[in-house]
């Protein structure tokens, strides 16, 4: 069964670190794109960087800041995220793409100001 767990959200402050991980089984993990959205309350749901085949994009506002990464061996993809900004928080979600699209359950991150 198709599992992604999401994994290292929390509270920080303006300016601060995370590090969120996404540990998936149930399917061939190397040959999907892996991508991290986020969802803000009251906000559609929002792109935030994806890695295929070596190539890394992100959203205009994270560019500099956060960086998608994945290990193979782990089946396991990373987002750094660093100098952190209110306007960061929301629930990220992972996402697996390719024969079908995959989901995690989220995971929060809040940044305070």
């Amino acid at each position: 069964q198709v599992q992604l767990v999401e994994s290292g959200g929390g509270l920080v402050q303006a300016g601060g670190s995370l590090r969120l991980s996404c540990a998936a089984s149930g399917f061939t993990f190397s040959s999907y794109a892996m991508s991290w959205y986020r969802q803000a309350p009251g906000k559609q749901r929002e792109l935030v960087a994806g890695i295929s085949g070596g190539i890394t994009d992100y959203a205009d506002s994270v560019k500099g800041r956060f960086t998608i990464s994945r290990d193979n061996a782990k089946n396991t993809v990373y987002l750094q995220m660093n100098s952190l900004k209110p306007e960061d928080t929301a629930v990220y979600y992972c996402s697996a793409r390719y024969i079908s699209v995959y989901w995690g359950q989220g995971t929060q991150v809040t940044v305070s100001s």
